[in-house]
């Protein structure tokens, strides 16, 4: 078996890269490199980068540089695969309002080249969405409580209104990734999923303000650095830790149920921004500086996913608590401070 993985040098794909290679399945991560997060964040970005190929190296993961824009060259390098996980993408809200145009290419014309290259070489694929999609007229539905957002029901499955409220240049494309997957389900009969992620962490996540919000606390909270909250501190999210979210990815294989599906943490995992802090508090002995900014355009403040139908038709829940996944993430940046130091080169 080759599992070949889009963003493989990413954070999300270097963990898919993990769990394959540790089953013994030969792995492609398929990687432009580009930094654009990296910069963003303060840290090291060239550490950072090096941080992840030498895992996947010592990994024995075989890495191809290259764009999955360039449809020509994505389609060569599938060739004999067989299965596509689509984990590269420009994920976050603020830099697709600054460049629209990075996001429309990156997002849609990257994701159609991928599903091209599944039709084409007739082999399953994952495209990874977010909940997003669902636009933040959400935001109109919560009620205040002491330490985050109330909703009833407070679980948001997959039949939920989506592009509703403010929309940013991000939830086109990502919607827009989404009716691409669903068409060639429907006119090609490919075997695809779409997941609809949300609140990722773990290690080899190097979060700013931008994207990997979990992680940027965490590392902010250790190195004594101000962590900036956007309007509130009260928005929830349920998050998942990244070994939980790529099992997801193992579980369509062996299922092939094509569909959309909520990927998330769950009811159990919910969370919201001060209770996550407090969390990070308590497992790192280290107190939070949090200064207070005022909310950004198109800001979801609180998503919980339903995630019943992932549990039926994939077999797949996560396991590790919030709890158990915030102390495994401090590790890695206790062992890995250097590159959190320094400011990027």
């Amino acid at each position: 078996m080759k599992v070949f993985v889009t963003g493989g040098c990413g954070f999300l794909g270097s963990h898919v890269c993990e769990l394959y290679a540790r089953k013994g399945v030969q792995v492609i991560a398929y990687d432009n490199l580009t930094k654009h997060e990296l910069k963003r964040t303060g840290y090291n970005s060239d550490a950072a980068r090096e941080h992840v190929l030498n895992f996947l190296k010592e990994l024995k993961t075989e890495m191809i540089v290259g764009d999955i824009r360039n449809k020509d060259e994505l389609l060569k390098a599938t060739k004999d695969c067989d299965y596509i996980i689509h984990t590269a993408a420009q994920p976050a809200m603020t830099i697709s309002v600054e460049n629209p145009e990075l996001d429309l290419m990156t997002n849609v014309v990257g994701t159609f080249n991928t599903l091209e290259a599944s039709r084409k070489h007739d082999i399953p694929v994952v495209i990874c969405s977010t909940i997003h999609v669902y636009g933040n007229k959400i935001n109109e539905t919560l009620t205040e409580g002491k330490t985050r957002f109330l909703r009833e029901p407070p679980a948001i499955d997959e039949n939920h209104p989506v592009m509703e409220g403010t929309i940013t240049p991000l939830h086109a494309s990502k919607r827009a990734t989404e009716l691409y997957a669903q068409t060639f389900i429907d006119t090609y009969g490919l075997k695809a999923a779409i997941f609809r992620l949300t609140g990722l962490y773990g290690p080899r996540q190097f979060g700013g303000e931008d994207h990997g919000w979990v992680a940027n606390f965490t590392i902010r909270t250790m190195l004594g650095m101000p962590i900036t909250l956007f309007g509130t501190g009260k928005q929830v999210r349920d998050i998942l830790y990244a070994s939980d979210a790529v099992r997801a990815f193992d579980a369509f294989f062996e299922t092939k149920a094509c569909g959309i599906y909520n990927i998330g943490g769950g009811i159990e995992r919910a969370t919201s921004l001060e209770e996550c802090i407090k969390l990070i508090e308590e497992t790192t002995g280290k107190k939070a500086e949090i200064n207070y900014a005022p909310k950004r355009t198109g800001d979801l403040w609180y998503f919980v996913c339903d995630i019943v139908k992932a549990e039926e038709k994939l077999g797949w829940k996560p396991k590790t608590s919030n709890r158990d996944g915030v102390a495994k993430l401090a590790r890695w940046v206790k062992q890995n401070v250097k590159i959190f130091g320094g400011m990027n080169g």
